[in-house]
């Protein structure tokens, strides 16, 4: 080992630590015995080379200091001087002092002390990870493959959320295309810097989180109500779902599926933003890679888009997730342009300040019923499955109606919502505006438009009742619909089960509302509104026709409920779904007509038509909105003053029957009865 030129030392002054290029020379006996002198002399008197030892060489300027070739090496067995001591000896040194004076203050020139031992994991998180780094360097391939696993799981669950439809019938071919958003998102994330990388991974991901969790509710909303979810609008069709799910599945089942979705939601946006995430930090690792793999696949992303390739119908070049997120902001704007623009519309009204006496002149004396039989709609007559049974009802029922004095005519209406939303349909059909929302089904029930019903109770000629079995809460609507009373679920005396969704069946309603209304003598003419929900789904149980005089209380319905199908048996069933969905229809139709068959008279007059068409599992995809809607009247004349709708004979429309928008119903029929307009404008 070179020594310093000052060979000696005063034992205040420190020795420079060795470096590691530099051995320690191997200790003999000697040097051990004198490693133990100092303890005995005076660090003041320091011991004076031995005769044998050789000065070493000073190195010149810009030299390295490294022993020179021709210096003589000492003696293994030579004593060392005082200041220049091996490490060995200090360490020997420092170890007696401390034996001897219990002093660990560090002493001068020593090397640093070895840190201690890392402490044991304390926290839970901190013991996965040790585990984990354990495991991984236990089971090295295995970790490799299940590294390798989840990165390609990472690449196809995000590749899936950018390609996926938000409709429920899927092809192969959707999910084989070249995303751009992937393209676009991998060239950002390799440029960042890893803390901006990580930031914009995550948002990144959670916004394709969000927006898979938005398709999968259009696959939901396009299934049960033929269009996509609106993310202004809808999101108070929830509670209405949880109403249904408590009546089909109970307040346990429904809690039970509401926490699932909700679990199920927030795992899928978490579990795609961890695999941007994932792939983001990868993609970064191989940054050359990463970049040549972009270039080319953006060029073929490009000749794909500008040759329009295509694969089973689908294009090759793919802008599916950018589509969606910029319609969805433009369904945004819509909407919110539209709840402005339709509240001006709404005070709008070709009738509005009609005066009493001039509205509806050529039915005065009459007994109305405007009668809605849910989810009644055009497949029904014209589906393969439902239709025999349908029709077969529909012919029996006019016939019967006939013998009675009744005749009947009908056509087809375009309702403003598909497979649910009810109460759509019927403000629709009555307020003579397209109610296709909810924004605007709030504006136009707190408004002072004029419905249908409220036109009847606006003369002063009519008494107005509602019979709403499917109402089981507050419902300040009557007020809009001009109704003077209204029976809910609740006041109408029923002991009987409820039929799945339906708190009680139709006839048993007909009967209720024959008892507390119909039949009691009164001074002026009734005009009702009366819901029919028999045939709402699951279809299943279906209710029995029983004997008119058996209805009672409707304790003779426990019987029949306990004997149907349960709606899990028949709703997931493509062909018994619709055969008992066609059986609800028959029997609605049969309760409704038997009623007016048995209880009307020569001044009863009865409109009744389908709110919407069944959800696409029975109407199928693609169907129309349409709804038969019917006339029917004892008193002749008031079937010649809609001669000129040129509707069909009968109960059934025929296929090339007159289709008009349901709004515009309210007018015509009030125009063909004498009214005469006077319009409000907004």
């Amino acid at each position: 080992m070179p020594l310093n030129t000052d060979t000696r030392r005063t034992a205040d002054e420190k020795e420079p630590a060795a470096t590691p290029a530099e051995p320690a020379a191997p200790e003999t006996s000697q040097e051990a015995a004198s490693s133990e002198a100092p303890a005995e002399t005076s660090p003041e008197t320091p011991s004076s080379p031995t005769p044998t030892e050789t000065p070493p060489k000073t190195p010149s300027s810009g030299t390295p200091d490294t022993p020179d070739a021709t210096e003589p090496v000492a003696d293994a067995t030579e004593p060392v001087a005082e200041g220049t001591r091996t490490d060995a000896a200090d360490g020997a040194e420092r170890a007696d002092r401390t034996d001897q004076a219990g002093d660990t203050a560090p002493v001068p020139g020593a090397p640093d002390p070895a840190p201690a031992p890392a402490p044991a994991p304390s926290g839970p998180l901190s013991r996965l990870r040790a585990a984990r780094r354990t495991w991984r360097e236990g089971h090295p391939t295995a970790a490799r493959v299940l590294r390798d696993g989840v990165t390609v799981l990472a690449a196809v669950l995000v590749l899936a959320a950018l390609l996926l439809p938000n409709r429920m019938h899927m092809r192969p071919a959707q999910f084989v295309r070249i995303p751009v958003e992937a393209l676009f998102g991998a060239a950002l994330l390799v440029t960042l810097p890893r803390r901006w990388r990580l930031l914009a991974a995550w948002v990144c991901g959670l916004g394709l989180g969000a927006l898979t969790v938005l398709n999968f509710f259009d696959m939901g909303f396009y299934e049960f109500l033929g269009r996509r979810f609106d993310i202004v609008i809808d999101w108070a069709l929830l509670g209405d779902a949880k109403s249904y799910l408590n009546d089909t599945l109970g307040k346990g089942g429904t809690t039970a599926v509401l926490l699932g979705a909700l679990v199920l939601v927030l795992v899928l946006i978490v579990l795609i933003a961890l695999a941007v995430v994932r792939l983001g930090e990868l993609l970064a690792r191989h940054r050359h890679t990463t970049g040549r793999t972009l270039l080319i696949l953006s060029m073929v992303w490009m000749v794909c888009a500008v040759l329009g390739l295509r694969i089973d119908g689908v294009p090759l070049a793919s802008q599916h997730s950018i589509a969606l997120a910029r319609s969805r902001a433009e369904a945004v704007r819509d909407t919110l342009r539209d709840e402005r623009e339709f509240a001006k519309t709404a005070k709008a009204d070709a009738f509005g300040n009609t005066p009493p006496a001039q509205l509806v002149p050529d039915l005065r004396g009459k007994d109305m019923m405007f009668t809605f039989i849910e989810s009644y709609g055009r497949s029904a007559i014209e589906d393969p499955v439902m239709a025999p049974g349908v029709n077969k009802t529909l012919a029996a029922s006019t016939e019967a109606l006939a013998k009675s004095g009744f005749h009947a005519r009908s056509g087809w209406l375009t309702s403003a919502t598909y497979g649910g939303s009810s109460w759509l349909g019927h403000s629709t059909f009555l307020s003579g505006l397209w109610i296709d929302n909810q924004n605007r089904y709030r504006t136009v029930t707190n408004s002072d438009h004029l419905s249908l019903t409220k036109a009847f109770r606006k003369t002063g000629d009519w008494d107005t009742v509602g019979i709403m079995p499917g109402v089981q809460k507050g419902w300040p609507e009557a007020k809009f619909y001009g109704l003077d009373k209204v029976y809910n679920a609740f006041q109408m005396g029923y002991e009987g089960p409820k039929f799945s969704w339906s708190t009680m069946p139709d006839q048993y309603a007909l009967e209720a509302f024959q008892r507390l209304e119909h039949g009691k003598k009164r001074d002026k003419p009734l005009m009702s509104e009366i819901i029919l929900t028999s045939s709402h789904q699951p279809w299943a149980p279906v209710p029995k026709m029983v004997d008119w005089g058996e209805v009672g209380d409707g304790s003779v319905y426990d019987s029949i409920e306990k004997a149907g199908k349960r709606p899990g048996d028949v709703f997931y069933d493509s062909t018994k779904v619709k055969q008992e969905y066609g059986r609800s229809i028959q029997y609605s139709v049969t309760a409704l007509t038997q009623f007016l068959q048995r209880y009307g008279d020569k001044d009863t007059v009865l409109v009744f038509l389908g709110d919407h068409q069944p959800v696409a599992k029975v109407s199928g995809d693609g169907a129309d909105h349409q709804v038969p809607v019917s006339i029917v009247a004892k008193d002749p004349k008031v079937l010649d003053k809609i001669a000129d709708w040129h509707f069909t004979e009968g109960l059934r429309p025929a296929k090339d029957a007159p289709v008009w928008r349901m709004s515009s119903f309210r007018d015509r029929f009030l125009t063909a009865y004498g009214s005469t307009p006077h319009p409000s404008k907004g």
